[in-house]
């Protein structure tokens, strides 16, 4: 056969018939094909899900937006009976409170220091959440260890009236005067019921006196600086040239220690500067007591120090736990479970409550602080956990091949393990954060008005009671922690995709 007979064989003299259309797989309907439509029973829930969604979402936006009142001055303008409709949500119920649920009874005249310490908490906050950012190192230091300090002395006003000499002769003559009193009043309980308890006393009295003499040359140098013409800028430099001096033997004095003596001079000068500016050596701002504060600035404020101060507490619970050294574990193990299984109200109480019937009769603490420590403890607690399944999670091999390079115990710990451990317990842990925003609500139930707190007793306006009024506050309430805790829920997962990109690839 020839070749031309051949290749006739294999032309086609007839039209191909047309082929259906490719499967839509990508896209919106790709995506609703796969996995919405995929299978009967997903149509099915599909179709259920729909219709629950609608039966929520439909009624909210109409009283949100639809039948919501948007302007008035008075409850009049959020009643039925005069707006020939039905109400809404009443809005201007939250125009008229805005400012009390945002600073609480904080007085007008001051809010800018809290508008001011919001400023400078954002401008410090973004740079460290943007990963390119520079100078990460000190936009760090700023947040985490001057902004505090600022921000204490712009909301709660006041001055300085001395620096490290002064702070430690007084610490110290404080628990000596406190062994002492205890001391004492063991001594009159052994005379009166048995003797072992006078023997005791004796013995806390003792220990008074010892703290007393330790504590003596620096009560003394407290006493001359009292005398000098500028006592506060005095200690203040006595203060900065130790430390200085100390940080710069620490950091391998002659040979090494230069650069880290230049960086102690420069954080004293800020220091300095920031006193000079806010006038703390001069009593600073007016001071406004904490009761007054409230809104989403407690909020804000007993939230984030929550988080902050709950986290090196955690990782060195963390740690202690899993030390070798019995007597740290069995502490750390004893603070957890302690902490753990005791509720948050229970603590907001002992710390508000009891916390003073255990310090001496002159020595105070604001009850915020008290708050923010017994919070800090509780969130640390349940941290300490999480990242000790991070711990566990980390291979035993990276520690033992930094051990065979010569890394030093902290320095396997904080450049090797901890990192990883912390990178595979980002979700457990912005749980807990969450989960402690939204507990700081509880902090009412000790007479200290958080937003929700606020918002609570602006229902008792009477100038405002009309039905829909407390659905309004709730629903305005709810929209800002759902903002908040959805946001850091959202930048959770673009951490861990960013810092989890080798598992992906």
């Amino acid at each position: 056969m020839s070749e031309a007979a051949r290749s006739s064989d294999f032309v086609r003299t007839a039209l191909v018939p047309k082929r259906p259309a490719p499967v839509v797989t990508t896209g919106v309907i790709g995506f609703l094909r796969a996995r919405m439509f995929n299978s009967p029973f997903n149509i099915l829930l599909t179709i259920v899900s729909a219709l629950v969604l609608w039966s929520l979402i439909a009624p909210m936006v109409k009283f949100m937006l639809i039948d919501a009142v948007w302007h008035g001055t008075d409850r009049s303008a959020c009643l039925e009976a005069n707006v020939g409709h039905p109400v809404g949500a009443c809005w201007p119920f939250i125009q008229a409170k805005f400012s009390q649920f945002i600073y609480g009874f904080y007085p007008e005249a001051q809010r800018w220091r809290a508008d001011l310490t919001f400023a400078l908490g954002a401008l410090l906050l973004l740079p460290l959440l943007i990963p390119r950012a520079p100078a990460k190192k000190i936009n760090a230091a700023l947040f985490f260890a001057a902004f505090p300090v600022v921000a204490f002395f712009l909301l709660r006003g006041g001055g300085m009236k001395g620096f490290a000499v002064h702070w430690l002769a007084d610490l110290g003559n404080t628990f000596a005067a406190s062994f002492r009193d205890a001391g004492g009043r063991l001594t009159d309980a052994g005379q009166a019921i048995a003797a072992p308890l006078g023997a005791v006393g004796q013995a806390v009295k003792w220990f008074g006196d010892a703290i007393a003499y330790v504590v003596w040359p620096v009560a003394a140098l407290r006493d001359w600086i009292d005398t000098t013409a500028y006592p506060f800028w005095t200690d203040f430099i006595i203060t900065a040239v130790a430390i200085s001096f100390l940080v710069f033997f620490l950091s391998g004095g002659l040979r090494n220690g230069w650069s880290a003596l230049a960086a102690s001079i420069a954080t004293f000068a800020c220091i300095a500067a920031v006193i000079l500016v806010m006038q703390l050596d001069r009593g600073g701002l007016p001071p406004v007591d904490t009761r007054l504060w409230g809104g989403l600035l407690v909020t804000l404020v007993v939230s984030i120090t929550g988080i902050v101060a709950s986290m090196p507490v955690g990782i060195a619970l963390a740690l202690g736990r899993r030390s070798t050294i019995p007597l740290i574990r069995i502490f750390s193990v004893a603070f957890i479970e302690f902490w753990r299984g005791v509720p948050l109200i229970t603590v907001l109480f002992f710390a508000t409550y009891m916390l003073p019937l255990f310090l001496p009769g002159d020595f105070t603490i604001d009850g915020l602080l008290r708050v923010l420590v017994g919070i800090a403890l509780f969130a640390g607690a349940y941290n300490a956990e999480v990242i000790r399944g991070g711990l566990q999670a980390v291979p035993r091999g990276q520690a033992e091949a930094a051990q065979a390079l010569g890394l030093s115990y902290w320095k396997t710990t904080g450049l090797i393990v901890l990192p990883q451990a912390l990178r595979h317990v980002i979700p457990g842990l912005v749980n807990s954060f969450i989960a402690l925003f939204k507990d700081t609500t509880l902090v009412l139930i000790v007479a200290i008005f958080d937003l929700l707190g606020q918002l609570r007793a602006s229902f008792a306006d009477p100038n405002w009671a009309t039905p829909t009024t407390l659905f309004t506050g709730f629903a305005f309430t709810g929209m800002i922690y759902f903002v908040v805790c959805f946001a850091m829920s959202r930048y959770s997962l673009f951490v861990e995709r960013r810092l989890n990109a080798h598992r992906n690839a």
